[in-house]
């Protein structure tokens, strides 16, 4: 994490453990989000506002593909079929 009063005081890029990933979701209910899955499968992960989830900067990729995985999944086959 960054002191954002004053960033430009950080030498070096904080690493995965120093970071948070802060995910939000426009419309969680259109795409079938399931925030409590989300939070038991993904350690150290917590609900900041009622679309808003954070995880670990090292746990980004675990997030990113548990959320995106099914939709784009979702998309082919509405292209398949469209």
């Amino acid at each position: 994490m960054v002191d954002t009063s004053d960033p430009l005081i950080a030498r070096d890029i904080p690493t995965c453990d120093e970071s948070l990933a802060v995910i939000r979701f426009r419309r969680p209910e259109e795409h079938g989000i399931d925030f409590c899955q989300l939070l038991d499968s993904i350690q150290s992960s917590w609900m900041s506002r009622r679309n808003t989830l954070v995880v670990p900067g090292g746990k980004m990729y675990v997030a990113m593909k548990m959320i995106l995985t099914p939709i784009i999944a979702r998309m082919m086959e509405e292209r398949k079929s469209g």
